[in-house]
This record gives structure tokens, C-alpha cells and sequence, in this order.
């Protein structure tokens, strides 16, 4: 794995340059500082695939996952429960933490695109870069797109055509909001372009040894680009067809990713630096570090358990891998004192200690009542994943039980996008190993179509394919409403009992004079956005 050190480099040359300015070559404060001239381009591509990973590349890597990945969407489609143990919680009692909301949209414009916009200012027209790092270039509009999805997921209309451009040249310090169809169309576009013009006769000029996804493997790239055009397609079939249609038989004809191994991570290291390059989501649960509670749902517990609760031989083959047992976890040790698959039990979404209580008949210790996620998931340098080949193949089950785009043989595409979900775990550690026998097991037990509607078992599936990515399931709920989730209505919350369906826009945001016109409305928790069936 490639050793992520020079990330330290990277910061150590952009802080020379901008200290190398003086006043008059700043000009005017207003300025975007990070559009410097002749900025190594391998630098900012490495750093833009690091901020991929949690956080930003310079800033706290467990912010964005801590208060949103985990504290908004593992508690909404109820992965996690909390039960009043600590963290910050929004999405498992329907409350408001500021944090939670403004974290994608503080870190997304002010980490996570700002070194992609660099790199296609400088290697666009009139950049000093302009006619070289061709394929760096194209990959940059690939990440870019995968972010700015998920942007536009989380909150609706977002800056987008006028975002990032607050530059010398553009001066556009208040950028106009735009509707997601708009976003979704030209998302879609950028996708199909980068993907198709991605070469590897082009000159590598480095990007090789910067690409921390594929090691300048131009096959893999576009791989990765025609499967976030088709879950792009994907997320809006519901509202517009024939985009849906057009770009989900470009990404099939392009090539979408063909095994785990084009499922797209981000390594991650011990050092030099915690912040920057330790994995964010580890961080966050890790007693004495992030300290956020991990306790599994007993939505999701049960989920795992199958139809029968006293048999193990119905069980998913993930329950063991995604809870390490029933366990005391602290600072200075981890004592699993339950490993019985048939024992593992999830706490209920929605509680505080007091309903606990009250539900279990006794006074609850969390710690030796329910399953907690396994630790082998959590170390601090496991690596990051982005998007898998698991969702794909369940993408395509869908697109085919749908007829969209000219899938096809959905029942194959179920079974493979199943198969792939329960063997990616391997990068964690080498243990979490899903023989073919059990998945075998497993899908004759539950046949495609048969033990329930097909779009229902393939939702599922998307739903527990999303574990740690937490938001892209949350989306994938939002969109196919499976699995049936039951709200819950905790005293005083936002909602009304209600699931969140996006974010509330940061406070901040008021500053921009075309926020208010702009904006998705009404600014609420409950409000749908534009693809899951809400205004556009």
C-alpha cells in the first residue's frame, strides 16, 4: 500500500509558497490564497484523495464523520443506536446539532474541492499546467463529481455552476444556488466526458506515483467513473427516466467496476500525523480519541439474524463481521464477552438510558446488553472506502428489474452485488473472510424475488452494502424507502417522528445575498429533496 508520507511534503511546499507572497502580490484578502501559480499539481491531486477520506487534508479527519456520516446517517437508517451514551446523535432521536449539518458543506467547498478546482483551473485554459497532467485532469473531474453528488444529496439546491470561483479571475465571492436537476444533468455530463477521455497513452507526468486510489491504472479509473454515472443515473429513475435511461446504458457500455478489486479506497497510515492521515471514522468510535458509542441497531441486529432468531444457520454471513460480540470496550482494553452469533442483540433507536430500562425490564449496562462494531473495522489506519463493487452488481439488479438503460439478467447482478457486499472486508483484516460455500448458503436460503419483492431484497441489500459509508445508504434509503424503517418519536424532537430526509444548511450561509432565493425550501429536516420525490 502506498505510503501516504508525503502528504507531509505537500503542505510543508504549499506553506512556502504562500509565505513566499507579499501583500502587494496577495492583493486583496478576498482572494481565494490556495489559487497560487505553479502549485505541483501531483501534490494537490494526492491531497484532494486524502480529503476524500473523513475530512480534509488539513483539518480534523473526524469532524465530517463524526458528526454526519455517523452522528446524522448510521442513526437515521439505523445501522447505529445510542441510547443516550455519549457522542453526538442527531439521527437517532431526530434532534438538531449545528455541526452535524454544516460539516459536508463546511468541509466539501472548504477542503474536499478546493485542491480539484485548483488542478482544473491550472491544467485548463490560460493555467500554467494548460495541455499537460491530461489524465490527472480527467480523474479530477471524476472526484470532483463524486462530491458534489453527495453535496447535493445532503442538502438539494446547492452553489454549483459559480462555486469554488472566487478568484482573481472570476471574483464570484457569492455564488448562485441551482436547482439538483440542474446539478444532476451537468454531474452526469462531466462523468460521461472525463470518463470517456481518460488515456493511457497519455504521459503519466507523475500521476502514477500521486494517485493513491489506483496507482495511475487508467482501466480502473474509468471504472470508477462509469459506476458513480450510474449510481448517479440511478439516484434520480425515480423523477427522471429518460436521464436515467441515457446515462445508466453509458455507464454499462463504459465499463463499470467487474470485481473487489477495483473497489476504490483510501489508504490510510498511523503517521506521520493523526489528523490528517489516520481514518476518520476509527477515530471517532476509538475510546479516549473520538469516543462516540458503537452500538450496532437492533434494527440492523436482527436484519443480520434472519427469519429465524434461534438458528444461526439463517444468518447473514456479515452479522459476525460487523459486530464484534457483545463487548467492554474502554481506552486501555477490549474483552468480548459474547461471540454467540445467536446472543448478539441490538439496542433500540431512539432511547435514552431511562427507555432502555424500561424496554429491557432492568436497569441496562449498554456495554453487557448489546452487540458493538467489531473492533478489526476500527483500527486507526485501516484504509477508507469510497465506493465498492457490491453496490454496482445490486445497482444493475436494480436497473434491470426496472428496465432501465438496457440492464439486464437481474437475478445475476443480485447474486453478484450479494456475493461482492459480504467479501470486501478482507482490506480490514485478513479474518473477515466470507467463503463462497456461505454466501452459496446464504442465497439459497433467501432466494432472489421469492422470499420477498425483489426491489425490496435488492433495497436491502443496498442498505447493509452501505455499512460505515453510512451516507451513501442513508441516500439509497431515501430513495427506494427499503428497508421499512420504523421512526421513532423521542420527546422534543425535530421532526415530529419523522425519518430526516436531507441537512439543514449551515448557519453561515445566511452571508451569501443568494442564499435565501436560492435555497431549498423550506429549510427543514423533513423536507425531500428534488430526487426523492420533493421540488425541485
Amino acid at each position: 500500500m502506498k505510503s501516504i508520507y508525503k502528504i507531509l511534503c505537500m503542505m510543508i511546499t504549499c506553506g512556502f509558497l504562500v509565505a513566499a507572497c507579499d501583500t502587494d502580490e496577495l492583493h486583496d484578502l478576498d482572494i481565494n490564497p490556495q489559487a497560487v501559480n505553479e502549485i505541483d499539481m501531483n501534490f494537490l491531486f494526492t491531497a484532494a484523495q486524502l480529503s476524500a477520506a473523513s475530512g480534509g487534508s488539513s483539518g480534523d479527519n473526524r469532524f465530517i464523520d463524526w458528526r454526519t456520516n455517523i452522528g446524522m446517517c448510521s442513526y437515521a437508517i439505523q445501522h447505529l443506536a445510542n441510547g443516550g451514551q455519549g457522542g453526538i446523535f442527531p439521527g437517532d432521536r431526530y434532534t438538531h446539532n449545528s455541526e452535524t449539518s454544516h460539516a459536508p458543506f463546511r468541509w466539501g467547498y472548504g477542503d474536499q474541492l478546493k485542491n480539484l478546482a485548483d488542478i482544473l483551473q491550472q491544467t485548463g485554459p490560460g493555467g500554467f499546467a494548460e495541455g499537460k497532467n491530461l489524465n490527472m485532469r480527467e480523474a479530477s473531474r471524476i472526484l470532483r463529481a463524486w462530491r458534489f453528488q453527495r453535496l447535493t444529496d445532503f442538502y438539494g439546491r446547492i452553489p454549483y455552476f459559480e462555486a469554488l470561483k472566487a478568484t482573481a479571475e472570476d471574483q464570484i465571492f457569492f455564488p448562485q444556488y441551482d436547482t439538483q436537476s440542474a446539478v444532476y444533468a451537468d454531474l452526469l455530463r462531466e462523468l460521461d466526458e472525463a470518463s470517456a477521455a481518460l488515456n493511457a497513452s497519455n504521459p503519466d507526468e507523475g500521476f502514477s506515483a500521486a494517485d493513491l486510489f489506483f496507482d495511475g491504472d487508467i482501466t480502473k479509473w474509468k471504472r470508477f467513473g462509469y459506476s458513480v454515472m450510474l449510481r448517479a443515473a440511478m439516484r434520480v429513475s425515480n423523477v427522471d427516466q429518460s436521464l436515467a435511461d441515457t446515462y445508466v446504458a453509458k455507464a454499462i457500455a463504459g465499463g463499470v467496476m467487474a470485481s473487489n478489486d477495483d473497489n476504490v479506497w483510501v489508504p490510510l497510515d498511523i503517521g506521520p500525523s493523526e489528523w490528517q492521515n489516520q481514518n476518520g471514522i476509527s477515530r471517532a468510535f476509538f475510546p479516549g480519541d473520538g469516543g462516540q458509542p458503537s452500538y450496532l441497531s437492533n434494527t440492523l441486529v436482527d436484519w443480520l439474524k434472519g427469519t429465524d432468531p434461534n438458528s444461526a444457520a439463517d444468518d447473514d454471513p456479515r452479522l459476525m463481521i460487523l459486530s464484534g460480540g457483545i463487548v467492554d470496550w474502554s481506552p486501555s482494553e477490549y474483552v468480548v464477552k459474547d461471540a454467540d452469533p445467536l446472543n448478539q442483540k441490538g439496542m433500540p433507536n431512539g432511547q435514552d438510558q431511562a427507555g432502555l430500562d424500561v424496554i429491557e425490564g432492568f436497569p441496562v449496562v449498554a456495554a453487557d446488553t448489546y452487540s458493538r462494531i467489531n473492533f478489526l473495522l476500527m483500527q486507526d489506519d485501516e484504509p477508507y472506502m469510497i465506493m465498492n463493487y457490491g453496490e454496482v452488481e445490486l445497482l444493475l439488479a436494480e436497473a434491470a428489474e426496472r428496465g432501465i438503460g438496457g440492464a439486464s439478467d437481474a437475478a445475476t447482478h443480485y447474486e453478484n452485488g450479494v456475493r461482492a457486499s459480504m467479501q470486501h472486508f478482507t482490506p480490514y483484516d485478513a479474518s473477515l473472510t466470507v467463503d463462497d460455500a456461505a454466501v452459496d448458503a446464504y442465497l439459497a436460503t433467501y432466494p432472489y424475488g421469492v422470499t420477498k419483492p425483489a426491489l425490496e431484497m435488492i433495497g436491502e441489500q443496498l442498505w447493509v452494502n452501505g455499512f460505515l459509508n453510512w451516507w451513501e445508504s442513508w441516500s439509497n434509503w431515501r430513495r427506494t424507502g427499503f428497508p421499512t424503517l420504523t421512526p421513532v418519536n423521542f420527546p422534543g424532537n425535530e421532526t415530529n417522528g419523522t425519518i430526516p430526509q436531507r441537512l439543514r444548511y449551515p448557519e453561515f450561509e445566511i452571508a451569501n445575498p443568494n442564499f435565501d432565493a436560492g435555497k431549498t425550501t423550506p429549510d427543514e429536516y423533513t423536507t425531500l429533496v428534488w430526487w426523492a420525490g420533493g421540488a425541485d
